[in-house]
Formats: structure tokens, C-alpha cells, sequence
């Protein structure tokens, strides 16, 4: 056996073709291996330099001593590469992974023996775990790869034929991006080695665009494709597309189309797209209804909206007047359905004029006999007919939320305590029960207070004799406060109402001054900003919002202390109109919408806390009196809800003596009932309460 040489030289690499086998002139040795090891290690750039200059032999001549290839002791081959580790430079910094596949390799050509016969292992302070490497932007590449193959047409095996045309792909591509095709082209069909695949049921357009977005994952959804496109990527199990689609389409619920979306999301079993659809609806009803399509809904899925808990109305009236707008719309056909129809309206909690006053309106001999027939069993309280004991709808259990206020009780002469609150009271309007819910961080006087999707804003108002600009929302479901944005004034005693999504806060007192600007509030963005001008500074004024219009009445300006006109503010346009001005000039008034009027209630003119009560009819443009509450009244709290209008609380003047009059607090609460047009008592409030607000949820 010849002698090793005292120093292995550096083995020339052969270059071969990806697709044949290395070349190896003569048996690798282990010198050559850490060699090759050490050389696609990543040194510095100096390193790099001595390489270039002869300096590699050098290195490689400290790392080991070479043994020759012909040893065949494997007492030998084990022992010489034993020391290999110990006499490795530290400065080398070589991964240990690399070092053990030496080892491998040395074994595997029988420069070493196996592990099993006793080749010690590397150092512990060597070992370490194995690491992982994920190029995240790969997989994107290759995508855009396979899209250049596929648009220039190479290696493509298949052509999907649809509406006449034909797209060219990679069967491996659509199976990868669609189970439907998956499932064609390896489950042993016809079309597994068919060169051209049509699908009917597809337009080309359609098809053209769910091949496209397996390729890119890029798609277009418009309000003219998106239910076909659902459709067609629901039959090829493309999932994303079935997403995107239906999330496109619950984005696009109107009361317009609500209903049209609902029995599309049924026909194909959309489950998502249902539920959002059927929740748009409840909460939306009143609107829903008045549309067309809602006239040409089937029997079932008209009696499965009816008969629902969760229609956010404000009474059952509306639902009966809806069964009843259906049934008239094709009277001779549908008539045969009014007491199935009528079954799913909760008729003992309508208002008996209202019923009777329907009846008579109907023109149709047959159904006017058959709403009698039931309203003899309301009356006698007998009958099968329809039920005759029911109880509200969950979602139409309204409960008002009285919020903030202060309170003025006189302890004697010439003592009174006052306090500022916190509290909210909840009353519950089916039970006629008050309780507490959660407190807001901070008491307030006179805020804004307005309900927006749900929730309760409150802003602004007065503290200790500062007015505020910050303010607080509050969940319901999860009977919480949390802040929000300060509006860009401070103010208080200021209207406040939701439009379109929006909060918009109108004049106010904002600290020595009247203030005349308009704020408005987005909630997703959590900003207030400047919007515009009103025509004259004012505050003390009532603010509603009615059918995209928001109206204004009353209250005082540097000019006039008590104003008796009411103006129109069209937030889109930004445009002022006069409107019929009130009976009665009055400011610190409590102001609600109910039925489709405007109802003004107490407040002060001059010295006087009024009594008074007046109405404005949205259609008319036109004022009328209304029955004076038992009490008067100065800023009340004041919610409509369920076809009753509720004053709570608010400022009497009370005579102490012949000298001295004060204002304090009242814990008395009374409804106005439009039907019996008189005032009726209801629960108190727990304790006495003025300048607050109130709102139903």
C-alpha cells in the first residue's frame, strides 16, 4: 500500500448536467470533502481576498490531516477522524449541520465507518437544533410563473370550453385551485384525457374570469356579476370567490334588494349570506315592506319573516299593515291566505281604532268579512282564529335610557341640595319598570345624546360649570362605556342627532358665546370635524331627524330669547328652508318623532314653564294643538316609542314663599296616547331628574 502524501491537494470539482450522475475520476477523501465544506460557507470579503491569493491551501493544511483513501483499518478510518474536531480552527465558525453530513458522507463511500460501529460523535457545545428557512415570497413567484406559462400557452393540456368559447390551462393548475376540477381529473371520468372539456352550465365571461383567478387570485366582483359569479364558483368549490362574492353582496343590502338577496342566499344554500340577509331584514322592517319586491315575495318566505321574534318595529301595526299591503296586491289570489297570514301578527297588542279603522278601508267584500270575523274573537276574547294571547316581539320590547341630568330638591326655605348625575335609569316599556344600568364616567348637564347603530352616543354638556367637548358611548348588549373623540368646540345645552350613519351636533352655548357651527362625527374614522354654519347662533333649541332631513325648532338667539320657528336642514346638500312656525314660542322644550309628527312638549316662554303641547305634521307643514300634560314641565326627557310619546321628569317652579321662587326637579312620568288623545301617569323615575337625556333601544 503506497504512503499518503504528508498533505492532500485541493481535488478538482467536476461540473455535470442536472440531469446525469456527478463524475468522481477517484474516490473522494475525507480532506476534499471538508474542503468543499468549508468553500460554499459565506465568509467576509478579506477572507475571500486571501482565497484569491493562494492562501486556501494554507487554511485547508491547519483543518486536518488528510488520510488516504486506500485505509481500509476502520479502527484506523475511526481514530484519525475522531481527532478531526478537535483540531478544527474555532474561527472557521462552520455549521455543525455541515459537519455531520460529512460524516454521513464520509461513511456512505467508506472513508469512515457507520455511527453504529463507534465513530464518536461531534463535541456537545457543537450540536444545536436543526433550522428551517421559508422563502414567504416563493410561492407568489411561482404563482406568477405558472400565470406567464399559462398565458403564453406553454405546457397547457386541457381547453374548458363555456358559452362557446374556450380557455386553454393546465389540468395540474385547476385541480390545485378547484375540487370540482380536481375531482374531474382524477377520479377516473372521461374528462381525465379528454383534450377538451366544456361546461354548460358556465358563461364564458364567468368561466374566463374563475380560470383567472386561479392563476393570479385576482377577481372583479360587480353589482351586475357578483350572484353569477357566486353561483359558478360555488359549483367549482372555489371557495375564496365564494367568500369574497358573498361578503360583496352583504355590503350591498338595501331595503330595495334586501329581500331579492335573501331567496338567491336560500336557492343555493349560502349560509352566511342568509343569516346576514335575514338579520337585514328584521332590522329594517319598516323600510323593507314599502318596497316592490316586497310585494312579490312567496307565502312561505313572507309567513317565515312575519312570524319572527327579532322585526325591529315600533309596533305591531306595521306588520299587520303589511300582511295587509301583500294580500292587496293581489287580492282575488291572496285572500285565501289572510288568516294564515294574519296567524303570524300579534293582533291583541294593535289598538282597537287602528284595526277597525283598516277594516273599514278595505274595498274587498270577502276579506272585510274575514278581519271582522277576527275582531270578534279580539273583542270576546274567544275563538280560534288567530291567537288571542300574545306578548311582544323580542326586538320590539323597546326600553328607554334616561342619561345624565342633574337634580334640584328643595330641603327647606332657603336650603336645596343639588347633585349632578352619572346614572342612566332604564325603563323596561312592556313591563313599566325602572332599573340602573352601568353609570358614564362622568356626570353631564344638558349633553347631546343621539343612538347610532345600536349604541348610545353621549357628548358635550355641562360639568361644575364647564362645559365639555369629550364624550362616551355605551353598548347595550354589553351594558358598557367607552370614550370616543372630543367634539373640536365644547358644548352644552346643543342638539344633537344621527343622519346617514353620522352624528351631527348643532350649536349650543359654548362658553360666553351662543355657538351657530355644525359638527360631524364619523365612528369608524372616531373624528369629529367642522361641517358648516347654522343661519344664526343658537342654543336651548330641540333637533330631530326625519327621512334624511334634519329639523330644527325653537330655542334662543342673541336676538330672541324664545323662538317659535322651525327650519330644515338637508345635510347633503347643506341647503335651509323655513318651515310652519309653532303655536307657541318656547325654548328648554323636549322634542320626539312619532307617527309622522313633530311633537313639541313644555319648556319655558318668559317666566312660564309650560303645560302646552303642540304637534307638526311632516305632510301638512302644519301645526296642532295637542291635550296639555297634567304637569308643566322644563327640559324634560322625552322618547316615543310603541305609538305612546313619554315625558319624564324635568323643572317645576315651586313658590317658596312671597319672595323667593326656585326651580327644582320632578320624578313624575306621563305618556301621551295619540289614539285616546289624552295623557295617561306612568312609573316614576326612582329618584327626581331635569336637563338629562333620552333615547330607545
Amino acid at each position: 500500500m503506497a504512503a499518503a502524501p504528508a498533505f492532500a491537494q485541493p481535488r478538482h470539482v467536476h461540473k455535470h448536467s442536472p440531469g446525469s450522475p456527478p463524475r468522481h475520476d477517484t474516490p473522494p477523501s475525507s480532506p476534499s470533502i471538508l474542503r468543499h465544506t468549508a468553500a460554499v460557507h459565506p465568509r467576509t470579503k478579506h477572507e475571500q481576498n486571501k482565497n484569491k491569493t493562494g492562501n486556501r491551501q494554507d487554511r485547508n493544511r491547519r483543518l486536518v490531516t488528510p488520510v488516504s483513501s486506500a485505509c481500509t483499518s476502520p479502527f484506523a478510518r475511526g481514530s484519525i477522524f475522531s481527532t478531526f474536531f478537535t483540531r478544527l480552527d474555532p474561527k472557521l465558525n462552520i455549521p455543525v449541520e455541515r459537519l455531520k453530513g460529512c460524516v454521513r458522507m464520509a461513511a456512505c463511500v467508506g472513508v469512515l465507518p457507520p455511527p453504529t460501529q463507534g465513530v464518536p460523535l461531534p463535541p456537545a457545545s457543537l450540536v444545536s437544533d436543526t433550522h428551517r428557512y421559508a422563502c414567504k415570497s416563493y410561492a407568489n413567484k411561482l404563482l406568477q410563473n405558472l400565470c406567464a406559462l399559462w398565458h403564453s400557452q406553454h405546457f397547457c393540456d386541457v381547453e374548458i370550453s363555456a358559452g362557446g368559447f374556450v380557455v386553454k390551462a393546465h389540468r395540474a393548475v385547476l385541480s390545485a385551485g378547484s375540487a370540482y376540477f380536481q375531482a374531474m381529473f382524477t377520479g377516473g371520468l372521461a374528462e381525465e384525457t379528454q383534450a377538451l372539456v366544456e361546461i354548460k352550465s358556465i358563461t364564458h365571461g364567468i368561466m374566463a374570469q374563475l380560470i383567472n383567478f386561479i392563476y393570479t387570485g385576482d377577481i372583479e366582483i360587480t353589482v351586475e356579476n357578483a350572484q353569477e359569479l357566486v353561483v359558478a364558483a360555488d359549483m367549482l368549490e372555489i371557495h375564496h370567490v365564494v367568500h369574497v362574492g358573498t361578503n360583496f353582496l352583504t355590503k350591498e343590502l338595501h331595503p330595495s334588494n334586501a329581500l331579492g338577496i335573501y331567496r338567491f342566499a336560500e336557492d343555493h344554500h349560502l349560509v352566511e349570506l342568509l343569516e346576514a340577509a335575514r338579520d337585514y331584514i328584521f332590522s329594517n322592517f319598516s323600510e323593507v315592506v314599502m318596497e316592490d319586491e316586497f310585494l312579490e315575495v312567496p307565502r312561505d318566505v313572507l309567513v317565515c319573516i312575519l312570524q319572527s321574534e327579532y322585526l325591529r318595529i315600533d309596533s305591531e301595526f306595521q306588520v299587520f299593515s303589511a300582511a295587509m299591503r301583500w294580500i292587496g296586491q293581489d287580492i282575488t289570489t291572496r285572500r285565501r291566505y289572510v288568516f294564515d297570514i294574519l296567524n303570524q301578527v300579534r293582533l291583541p297588542l294593535i289598538p282597537s281604532k287602528l284595526l277597525e279603522k283598516s277594516i273599514s278601508d278595505c274595498g274587498d267584500i270577502s276579506l272585510k268579512v274575514a278581519l271582522r270575523s277576527i275582531q270578534k274573537d279580539l273583542a270576546s276574547k274567544r275563538g280560534s282564529l288567530v291567537p288571542l294571547y300574545v306578548q311582544p316581539r323580542i326586538c320590539a320590547r323597546k326600553k328607554i335610557y334616561v342619561i345624565g341630568g342633574s337634580k334640584r330638591e328643595l330641603i327647606s326655605s332657603w336650603t336645596r341640595s343639588e347633585c349632578t348625575f352619572e346614572s342612566v335609569e332604564c325603563f323596561d316599556t312592556y313591563r313599566k319598570e325602572w332599573q340602573k344600568v352601568c353609570p358614564m364616567e362622568i356626570g353631564r348637564i344638558l349633553p347631546g345624546i343621539s343612538v347610532l347603530n345600536g349604541r348610545i352616543y353621549v357628548v358635550g354638556g355641562e360639568q361644575e360649570s364647564q362645559i365639555l367637548a369629550n364624550g362616551e358611548v355605551y353598548d347595550p348588549q354589553e351594558d358598557v362605556w367607552t370614550s370616543i373623540a372630543s367634539m373640536v368646540i365644547p358644548r352644552c345645552e346643543f342638539g344633537l342627532c344621527a343622519h346617514e350613519g353620522s352624528l351631527y351636533a348643532f350649536g349650543g352655548w359654548v362658553g360666553e358665546d351662543i355657538g351657530g357651527s355644525i359638527e360631524k362625527y364619523d365612528p369608524i374614522a372616531d373624528e369629529w370635524s367642522l361641517e358648516s354654519n347654522m343661519p344664526e347662533a343658537r342654543f336651548s333649541m330641540g333637533v330631530v331627524e326625519h327621512l334624511g332631513l334634519i329639523y330644527i325648532v325653537g330655542g334662543c338667539t342673541h336676538s330672541q330669547r324664545h323662538l317659535h320657528d322651525l327650519l330644515c336642514y338637508n345635510p347633503i346638500t347643506g341647503e335651509w328652508q323655513n318651515l310652519a312656525p309653532m303655536l307657541n314660542p318656547r325654548s328648554q322644550m323636549g322634542v320626539a318623532v312619532l307617527d309622522g309628527f313633530l311633537y313639541v312638549v313644555g319648556g319655558t316662554n318668559r317666566h312660564t314653564v309650560l303645560t302646552s303641547v303642540e304637534r307638526y305634521s311632516f305632510e301638512q307643514n302644519k301645526w296642532f294643538e295637542c291635550p296639555p300634560m297634567s304637569v308643566g314641565r322644563a327640559s324634560p326627557a322625552v322618547a316615543a316609542t310603541n305609538s305612546l310619546l313619554y315625558v319624564i321628569g324635568g323643572d317645576q317652579t315651586s313658590e317658596v314663599n312671597d319672595f323667593y321662587r326656585a326651580q327644582v326637579t320632578i320624578a313624575h312620568v306621563e305618556y301621551f296616547d295619540p289614539n285616546m288623545n289624552r295623557w295617561l301617569d306612568c312609573t316614576s323615575l326612582p329618584e327626581s331628574r331635569s336637563e338629562a337625556g333620552a333615547v330607545v333601544i
